[in-house]
């Protein structure tokens, strides 16, 4: 079969045989396009739809520049026209799934070029210069070569850093920055970089412990090449931004707290919550659905106050859990042990839930900024995953949060997850793609397979389970509250506050994360109720034969996908297993 192609694709498709052109198969347009796609990546340093938390310096770091953006949205569309050339009936079902979910990633890149992303490369969760600051404790630092592409990544970072500022000036034009009262201290995220002596910055700490095998003068030289980029160039340029921020961000820091107030913002944030759900849902649709969960999650956390025998309200047994010195450790050196030990009983179970586990392993470390969260390995084979707890301040880390936080963030969540995507014989854009529903909603329905598998034999631990569930919940409530429906900053604080056990720190901290990174909080629930529904159509129609070690093999075994694409494969896999 011939297949039309486009003078563009035609140049690069044909091949000469006994002087005779002919036409290359669909199966090798399709490997020569993400070939092409993913050299192109790794030049730009940006992946498309990649988690954040995974930013790791590689030389050259990004171009964040009005015309990189132009750059990679051309070449954006030349991939999209590409693609109509592709006769997906001549393609394999492997690879008509690729087909499908690249087209929908380039599909959504387009739309993403039209939107306001570039103007907050911050939020209070994270921003542009805490991932970097963050990176090199992510990296494997083993070979000169890693050594030299460091030096180039400090410095690269005054022009990476002026983009980011010359966005951010358009974002003051605009009237799109952050919200005054939720960025009041953000610049102490900035600030904590801006240190006296080298050898106390972050940045320093590859140089502090450079492979046995460099010889004195490889030491000498990374180390006196490190000391002044960081001395000269990084810590400068966090003083610039610092005073760039203070200065001249804050004073317009904007009034309103919801995104969809501004000038285009309703469209963009029906942008960001199709985005971030991979849905069309309407922010009342999530609204609503987020009270209806709520609502059942809170009897189910009132049966186990009862069950304790506490005589109180459900606001005095939170108070209880909030102050009580029984449920927090005495030291972030327990907190992790604590963990540590709940990932290993967590691992001995795995086996009866999953026919595939991942080979590669992960760390436990006190997170630098605090909070938790899991980042990936880089796929090379010399990293591990991290789960990054908050150790630091061991109040935001209740004990009876600590089992479903590590099965959200380790295993059988993200690391399981993530780890099994990198290992899967998948082409390389589909191992580091995240769509948000799909990992964080696994990462929640993780946290309830815990239950399953039982785990949560204290009852304060299930009540934990719960407020954890609860307040992914509440998230559809306060978001779409705040950036849809007029709610205020308190108004969010207060219906967090009187539906979880949420520590009144994490309740503020999380507000104002849902306040400058809009909808992003609401894939967590939308993503677990869509892999719930699935399982329940899974087991009434499969009945005596459903396995669910196999429905979880067919959850993970085709990485990060959106839900639409996630349900449509796994109706087609209960229909085969009939």
């Amino acid at each position: 079969m011939t297949v039309k192609l486009s003078l563009s694709a035609a140049a690069m498709f044909l091949a000469l045989n006994n002087g005779n052109a002919y036409a290359v198969t669909a199966t090798e347009q399709l490997d020569t396009l993400l070939s092409e796609h993913w050299q192109k990546a790794n030049k730009e340093q940006i992946f498309f739809r990649k988690d954040p938390d995974t930013f790791r310096m590689n030389g050259k770091l990004p171009d964040v520049s009005a015309k990189g953006r132009e750059r990679r949205e051309q070449y954006n569309a030349q991939l999209l026209k590409r693609l109509d050339s592709i006769d997906e009936r001549e393609l394999s079902e492997a690879d008509k799934v690729t087909l499908r979910l690249f087209r929908y990633e380039r599909q959504t890149e387009a739309q993403s070029y039209k939107q306001f992303d570039h103007l907050f490369p911050m939020q209070a969760y994270a921003g542009y210069h805490s991932y970097f600051a963050a990176a090199p404790d992510n990296m494997s630092f083993l070979t000169q070569a890693d050594y030299d592409n460091y030096l180039i990544s400090l410095a690269d970072f005054p022009r990476y850093n002026q983009q980011h500022i010359d966005n951010l000036k358009q974002a003051i034009a605009k009237g799109y920055t952050h919200y005054c009262e939720s960025f009041k201290s953000y610049d102490k995220t900035i600030s904590q970089h801006i240190v006296d002596n080298v050898s106390d910055s972050v940045f320093y700490a590859p140089l502090s412990r450079q492979p046995a095998q460099f010889s004195p003068q490889q030491q000498n030289y990374y180390t006196e090449q490190g000391s002044k980029l960081i001395e000269d160039t990084v810590i400068p340029e966090y003083k610039k931004l610092y005073q760039f921020f203070t200065q001249q961000y804050m004073p317009a820091c904007r009034k309103q707290v919801g995104i969809a107030q501004l000038e285009d913002g309703a469209p963009y944030y029906q942008y960001l919550i199709n985005f971030y759900t991979t849905t069309s849902m309407t922010p009342e649709q999530i609204h609503q659905l987020g009270l209806n969960e709520v609502k059942r999650i809170r009897s189910e956390m009132d049966t186990i106050i009862k069950q304790v025998g506490f005589d109180g309200s459900f606001a005095d047994f939170v108070h209880f859990l909030r102050t009580d010195p029984q449920f927090y450790a005495s030291s972030g050196q327990q907190l992790m042990e604590k963990a540590a030990f709940i990932t290993r009983k967590m691992a001995g179970q795995l086996p009866k839930w999953f026919n595939t586990l991942p080979r590669n392993t992960f760390d436990i470390k006190a997170s630098p900024s605090g909070g938790a969260y899991y980042v990936a390995s880089d796929g090379s084979g010399t990293t591990s995953g991290t789960y990054f707890i908050g150790a630091n301040d061991v109040r935001s880390e209740p004990l009876y949060n600590l089992e479903a936080l590590t099965f959200h963030e380790a295993e059988p969540g993200h690391h399981l997850q993530s780890a099994l995507a990198q290992e899967m014989d998948i082409p390389e854009f589909r191992k580091t793609l995240y769509h948000s529903a799909y990992g964080e909603g696994w990462g929640l329905y993780a946290e309830s397979l815990g239950k399953e598998m039982g785990f949560y034999q204290d009852p304060y631990s299930d009540f934990g389970r719960l407020t954890y569930e609860a307040w992914r919940a509440c998230r559809l409530v306060v978001d779409t509250g705040m950036h849809a429906l007029g709610w205020s900053r308190q108004q969010a604080i207060d219906y967090l506050a009187a539906n979880t056990a949420l520590t009144m720190v994490e309740v503020e901290a999380q507000i104002d994360r849902y306040i400058t990174w809009p909808a992003q909080a609401l894939s967590y629930k939308i993503g677990e109720i869509k892999i719930r529904q699935l399982r329940t159509q899974a087991e009434q129609q499969l009945g005596d034969k459903f396995d669910i070690r196999a429905f979880h093999d067919q959850m993970l075994k085709n990485g990060s996908l959106p839900l639409d694409l996630l349900e449509q494969l796994t109706l087609e896999w209960i229909n085969t297993q009939k």
